[in-house]
């Protein structure tokens, strides 16, 4: 009987430090994830649709793109997709050919000539971005098969869930809409957060800043004050296309470097328009 009740004892304090080693195990990684988190600075929109203008790319030249302009911004691109934030990009055909300001020539014609123009520059931007590891696709709202993706809503979200950056070409495939338009329709078919108009002045002003000294930039506006004043920033049926939806645009300035970072975190840049 004596040899029973030693024995008793021994298994319970084996027992108990188990208990103690079990418990120290599982509080030491709970508290790691909470310190690495905290270092991180986390982009404040998860997906964007980035508008660039064709006059962006063409840069001091008269006509046609300039290849550092070009290799420039496929940079500033890809320090946003590093971020882990889903890219649509939508550009503009206006350093080589624009139709509404085609002279003698039907404006459907014009327009589509246009839209060949967007193409020409999407493809560009597209090997500027591949050179520098990004994973692109180009989708065309016009057939293109051998350069172009088909523009279908589903596949550009697959492509955008997949860490690809995909640029949108040709507009909407129809006459009559500016490449602002497309980027207000394309933000809202593929559930952008926010349209990021890339300008080269840092907002909206009270007035031409190059004329006007006394000119003040307006940090925040309303969908309502860029249709009633005739703004320009958008043509009035993309900000409505926004404002519709309730999709606010972003208006800054392209040529400082890392603005379109600073625009994805949150920063205070440009004009915010919701």
């Amino acid at each position: 009987m004596a040899r029973t009740t030693r024995s008793t004892p021994k298994k319970k304090s084996t027992s108990a430090p188990k208990k103690s080693t079990s418990a120290k195990k599982k509080s030491t990684p709970a508290k790691r994830p909470a310190k690495r988190a905290t270092g991180k600075r986390k982009a404040k929109y998860r997906r964007i649709l980035l508008k660039v203008s064709g006059e962006f790319l063409k840069g001091d030249r008269d006509f046609g793109f300039d290849p550092e302009i070009v290799n420039w911004l496929a940079r500033e691109i890809k320090t946003v997709a590093d971020q882990n934030v889903e890219i649509g990009v939508v550009i503009g055909g206006g350093n080589i050919f624009r139709g509404s300001e085609a002279i003698n020539i039907n404006r459907s014609i014009g327009d589509y000539v246009g839209m060949i123009a967007t193409m020409i520059n999407a493809l560009l931007l597209q090997a500027a971005l591949e050179n520098v590891g990004c994973d692109t696709r180009v989708m065309s709202a016009i057939e293109m098969s051998q350069v172009a993706e088909r523009y279908i809503r589903r596949r550009a979200l697959r492509h955008l869930e997949k860490g690809r950056i995909v640029i949108f070409g040709c507009g909407t495939g129809n006459p009559y809409f500016t490449t602002d338009s497309a980027a207000a329709l394309r933000a809202n078919e593929i559930e952008a957060e926010v349209v990021i108009k890339a300008t080269q002045v840092d907002g909206v002003y009270t007035a031409d800043p190059n004329k006007d000294p006394k000119a003040r930039r307006l940090p925040h506006l309303k969908y309502e004050d860029i249709i009633r004043n005739n703004l320009g920033i958008m043509d009035t049926s993309a900000v409505s296309l926004c404002r519709d939806n309730g999709l606010p645009i972003l208006v800054f300035d392209l040529k400082v470097p890392g603005n379109i970072l600073k625009a994805v975190r949150g920063d205070k840049v440009g004009t915010l328009v919701d």
